[in-house]
């Protein structure tokens, strides 16, 4: 099979390696699309977090495909089933995953992050982790279902009735999933805060009443205690100074955005103390798969519309290389 083999830090190769055979509890999928995720980026790059990884890998943990093999013991799945695929795996034994909390598994693996992943041909994937998708869904849709399911998961966290208002930090594409989440709820206003000018036009259509530039040096002042609820997005220290200061009395903070491990911001507790303030933080998507393919199903999240970029897996070497600079909202690999 073909694969895009992360051979060692910002080194791609598109080379030819053994099909793996499906083992007891799992499935091989013919991979037909896989999304190009944040992670993704931080792995080939080799930045801080990503010491875990081992190449050589393949990455990709956004997928989707068909069932064309399927081994001992799978009785939930035959060959040709249409799947999308929830990449974590537990190890079902720790404090974690005793308690119900298995996305906080000490022993967390993921699909294309500690195994080789959706950026190939074929995917080994256990059983447990494949969810049948509508005959009607395409296989991009349900390659973005992973990230969909995980801002359910932080969406979850928070209490949002229709007169709050509510900040979002960052228009990119998880920025625009929590719009549209948002939006269901009927909230009194929804402004997002996005500094490139070319999103602006898209996150009014899907529902901003206001959008904001950071760049701007009056946003600041104007956003300023302004908002019930905060979704942070972007994941830099500077954006979660403002989403503390942004958040008015009473108010809830989700910091969503994947900040680098070693990164600090300057916040002052007396804000937190003073405005009463509940700060969350979300971690992948436990238990949300199922709900994802309802909301995309049944139109209330759109999420073909938010793809930038499609490229094939021979493109994909480059493409990871010159990611930033292609003005990339949301990649996916057509395979």
């Amino acid at each position: 099979m073909r694969a895009a083999v992360l051979m060692e830090q910002e080194i791609m190769d598109v080379k030819e390696q053994k099909t793996p055979e499906a083992g007891t509890g799992e499935v091989l999928i013919r991979v037909r699309s896989c999304g190009i995720c944040g992670t993704d980026q931080h792995i080939y790059h080799g930045h801080p977090g990503s010491a875990e990884v081992h190449p050589p890998i393949v990455l990709g943990h956004e997928l989707s495909g068909e069932v064309v093999a399927v081994g001992q013991g799978v009785s939930s799945l035959k060959e040709g089933d249409r799947v999308s695929v929830d990449p974590n795996i537990y190890c079902g034994s720790c404090e974690y995953c005793r308690s119900g909390r298995l996305h906080l598994c000490d022993r967390l693996q993921a699909v294309g992050v500690t195994r080789d992943g959706g950026m190939a041909e074929f995917c080994l994937v256990p059983a447990e982790n494949c969810y049948i998708i509508p005959d009607a869904m395409s296989y991009e849709e349900a390659a973005l279902l992973e990230p969909l399911g995980c801002v359910l998961h932080g969406f979850r966290k928070l209490d949002i009735r229709p007169q709050h208002q509510v900040l979002i930090i960052g228009g990119g594409f998880i920025g625009q999933i929590f719009l549209q989440l948002v939006r269901e709820r009927g909230v009194s206003r929804i402004t997002v805060s996005e500094p490139a000018s070319y999103k602006h036009e898209t996150l009014r259509g899907l529902g901003a009443d206001a959008v904001v530039s950071p760049l701007d040096p009056d946003t600041a002042d104007v956003l300023a205690s302004s908002s019930d609820v905060v979704i942070e997005c972007v994941g830099r220290p500077d954006s979660v100074q403002t989403a503390v200061r942004a958040a008015r009395k009473g108010g809830q903070v989700l910091l969503f955005g994947v900040a680098a491990p070693d990164a600090e911001a300057a916040i002052r507790p007396f804000d937190i103390f003073s405005k009463e303030l509940r700060i969350m933080g979300s971690f992948i998507n436990p238990f949300t798969h199922t709900d994802a393919i309802q909301l995309v199903s049944r139109g209330k999240v759109r999420l073909a519309p938010l793809i930038s970029h499609r490229f094939t897996l021979e493109q994909l070497p480059d493409a990871m290389r010159n990611y930033p600079q292609l003005g990339v909202s949301k990649g996916i690999v057509q395979i």
